[in-house]
């Protein structure tokens, strides 16, 4: 394991509130005497074990990509000082809280790809805000923020009709 102490670990799955941590993360990490370091993670679907034989290569190609892309995205060619990357093998949630032991904050996207329309935290960001041992921040990304209310009543309320 890569020692964390002074980093700002941030979970990249390629989706616009990744990206937004990545940008929030620079941001933050001078502020933290730290640096940006930059967690994607991939798997083997489930699905498709004892099917098809594994091509290992291409999902770690694939997510490799898609990190890059992400970084391009978030910081072209002004990338912070000390930006760091890792590519993990692994469950996302499982992995990204490893990876965040010792580190100064851990940021992720409020809801990553795969996520269900509907579900205000992710399962991954629920997991690493229940289970990490660094602060944890959870980041929307502007694009995909829809206005909604949670509870019932909560629009207008205190107002009187005419």
């Amino acid at each position: 394991m890569m020692d964390t102490e002074g980093q700002v670990v941030v979970g990249v799955d390629g989706s616009d509130s990744s990206i937004e941590a990545l940008r929030l993360a620079a941001r933050l990490a001078p502020a933290l005497d730290a640096r940006v370091h930059a967690v994607a993670c991939w798997d083997f679907p489930q699905m498709y074990a004892g099917y098809v034989p594994p091509d290992f290569a291409a999902f770690e190609a694939a997510a490799a990509k898609t990190l890059q892309e992400a970084l391009d995205k978030a910081f072209g060619a002004n990338a912070p000082d000390g930006l760091s990357q890792d590519l993990i093998r692994g469950p996302a949630a499982e992995k990204l809280v490893e990876a965040g032991t010792g580190a100064r904050m851990m940021v992720v996207g409020r809801r990553g790809h795969g996520g269900f329309m509907g579900m205000h935290l992710g399962s991954v960001s629920s997991a690493c805000v229940s289970h990490a041992d660094c602060p944890v921040l959870v980041v929307h990304s502007e694009r995909g923020h829809r206005t909604h209310h949670l509870w019932k009543g909560s629009k207008g309320k205190g107002e009187t009709k005419a």
